[in-house]
């Protein structure tokens, strides 16, 4: 379907799980080369034996600056010039904001937020100085709409999207489009955290009117491919005249607000 992405380098940081996984998987198979960034890099073995021209795995903290700056330089020295980048990364945090602690919301913006900004900044500068390129955020529906139970999460997507669309505007007259893809529910291992935490698929789907929570009108949790497809599509050629947009793939479920 893409075939532009032939041989170009992509970075995508956690890429070994869910949307990043898939996101990875989908690009591999379109003949990208991938620096697949993650803490937990022992789950791409099966990528690396399928593809092992086309991916290089680094172990990487997306919250620590001078870490990622080492990370994106061993990217170019293996494969050269990154063209695109797809910041996946993400960590969960649950609990009411009276009830979490310090560490926790700010272990929640170091990794969601912070690891954006680390990675768009050492990126960001390449693909300014290329005047070429394309970089995909992972946000969450959770951003516009408030969540129970989820404010140090949301706020954290909050900052993400609105951090692109500033970086979209900055980066513009460089010809580097920025988006940003907000997913609803979707069926990786976050979601199934939050599962073993009391919800469950049905109540998701259905919504819960006492937490004031919109359920799903497509009445399904989304895959990460499906996912995974969105970002394929702003990360393409197809996708050439669209920047600082946000795209919210989550079933209807906050009505396209």
């Amino acid at each position: 379907m893409y075939p532009e992405f032939q041989q170009q380098h992509v970075l995508v940081s956690g890429a070994a799980s869910g949307i990043g996984e898939n996101v990875a998987q989908q690009l591999l198979e379109s003949g990208a080369r991938i620096t697949a960034l993650d803490l937990h890099t022992d789950t791409l073995d099966a990528l690396v034996k399928q593809y092992p021209d086309q991916i290089l795995v680094l172990r990487c903290d997306v919250g620590n600056f001078d870490e990622v700056a080492e990370v994106v330089s061993k990217a170019e020295a293996h494969f050269g010039t990154i063209h695109k980048l797809v910041c996946a990364a993400g960590r969960l945090q649950m609990g009411d904001i009276t009830d979490l602690t310090a560490e926790q919301w700010q272990k929640t913006f170091t990794t969601n937020t912070n690891g954006v900004f680390n990675l768009c900044h050492h990126v960001g500068l390449r693909l300014k100085a290329q005047k070429r390129g394309a970089i995909v955020n992972i946000s969450s529906n959770a951003a516009t709409s408030p969540r129970m139970s989820m404010g140090a999460y949301a706020a954290s997507k909050a900052a993400v999207t609105q951090m692109s669309r500033c970086l979209a505007l900055e980066l513009a007259a460089y010809n580097v489009r920025v988006n940003v893809v907000s997913p609803g529910s979707t069926d990786t291992p976050m979601q199934q955290a939050m599962w073993q935490q009391g919800s469950s698929r049905e109540t998701v789907i259905a919504g819960s009117g006492s937490h004031y929570r919109l359920g799903i009108p497509l009445q399904k949790i989304a895959t990460p491919a499906e996912i995974a497809n969105g970002v394929l599509f702003l990360l393409s050629d197809q996708a050439s005249h669209i920047t600082l947009h946000d795209l919210r793939i989550d079933g209807g479920a906050t009505l396209d607000q």
